[in-house]
């Protein structure tokens, strides 16, 4: 890799990888691994599914670039299997490549429906990797610190009349941008009823509601979406990662009665790979494996026990600060001082053969398995943490 400027913020470990196989990563010198983060999240079918491998193949011979003056009868199909899944029936659909793009394309949207110049998200929100949602500047948001909602004794219920949400200008929010779970990588999911007072009140004074989906869709928190742990509609949902299950694809699906308004509009979005063919072959093939399947359930029964029996670890030993998520989506904090000793832990699971995220700085490892993975791998990793954990004085 003396050729590639690795800016990723993490330290490339493989750099000799040949081959990619369900929840396994395989290297020149015939070692073995078993990618607990799913890529950077992206493969909630595994590597290389037979499935996406076999509708990108076909579409090739068909047509994969759309321009602005010609599309493709896939394309149509990929936004109807999004709005079905979303919920957004009769609504439209915008594919486009990354999820940052798909993010900011729905912030966009957002202030040419509402005409205001501020929007809401969570304080700790990633959102994306440029434009408006990376920076986040105070004259177009306002973030809502929910650092003390984690531990507020009426979380549960929250109370609407908390002086937290005085401190909101919702008359001047053209909506709420929520990113359910991700919470910049820490995988800290917002009491439920804080989120619904959050929507409500927005859509009281005449925003919308978005929600950031690219980490959190497509079966990985053991539901569709990560809004439906919510028990809300929204208006506006952003999608990738696990859209594409490793090709680079991702979609804004858009309520019927928005997209209207910007139609009357004349919402004005361009992209060169925008709808393509081929992107939304393979959206419409992930999407159908994921229904025709009983993965998602899946995530949410394996994700469960995963859960239980880290808990339970953590429960017998003093390193673990706190373990948390919801499906196949988890985080484990560790005490310690600075990446001490997340980051030991990082390397010795390496040595034995895993793939974990290190979240830098806040001692904490993220645990996002493809969907298919086997009870077994998982009760195999649990033990292997727990040696490890066990040799750490």
């Amino acid at each position: 890799m003396e050729n590639i400027l690795w800016c990723t913020g993490h330290q490339l470990k493989l750099a000799n990888v040949v081959k990619a196989e369900g929840c396994f990563l395989y290297d020149q010198q015939g070692s073995k691994y078993i990618d607990l983060e799913s890529g950077v999240w992206v493969v909630p079918l595994g590597h290389n599914h037979p499935g996406v491998n076999q509708a990108i193949k076909n579409q090739l011979d068909e047509v994969t670039h759309c321009g602005y003056y010609n599309s493709s009868p896939v394309v149509d199909e990929a936004a109807l299997a999004i709005l079905d899944v979303t919920g957004l029936k009769d609504g439209k659909c915008i594919f486009l490549c990354s999820g940052s793009e798909a993010v900011e394309c729905g912030i966009q949207a957002l202030h040419k429906l509402s005409g205001k110049g501020k929007l809401l998200c969570l304080h700790d929100s990633f959102l994306g990797s440029y434009g408006s949602a990376s920076k986040k500047q105070a004259d177009e948001w306002h973030l809502f610190n929910w650092s003390t909602c984690r531990t507020c004794p009426e979380a549960e219920s929250c109370n609407p009349g908390c002086s937290l949400f005085s401190s909101v200008p919702f008359n001047d929010l053209g909506g709420f941008v929520f990113e359910p779970g991700s919470a910049s990588g820490l995988v800290r999911f917002p009491p439920p009823a804080l989120i619904r007072n959050l929507v409500r009140l927005t859509r009281n004074d005449g925003g919308l509601i978005m929600v950031n989906e690219i980490t959190t869709g497509m079966g990985r928190t053991g539901k569709w979406f990560g809004y439906n742990h919510y028990h809300f509609q929204p208006d506006l949902v952003a999608m990738g990662k696990g859209l594409g299950n490793g090709y680079p694809v991702s979609a804004l699906a858009i309520s019927k009665e928005a997209a209207d308004v910007l139609e009357a509009r004349s919402f004005y979005y361009q992209q060169s790979h925008q709808n393509d063919a081929l992107g939304c072959r393979v959206a419409l093939t992930v999407t159908g494996e994921l229904s025709k399947g009983d993965l998602i359930n899946r995530s949410h029964l394996l994700g469960s026990r995963l859960l239980e029996k880290l808990q339970n670890l953590s429960r017998e030993n003093d390193h673990i600060r706190e373990v948390r998520g919801k499906g196949l989506m988890m985080a484990i904090e560790f005490n310690g001082v600075d990446d001490q000793p997340a980051t030991t832990i990082h390397e010795c699971l390496f040595k034995k053969g895993y793939v974990t995220s290190l979240r830098r700085g806040q001692n904490t490892l993220r645990i996002d398995p493809p969907l298919i993975i086997d009870e077994v791998h998982l009760d195999n990793f649990v033990g292997d943490l727990k040696t490890i954990l066990k040799g750490i004085s």
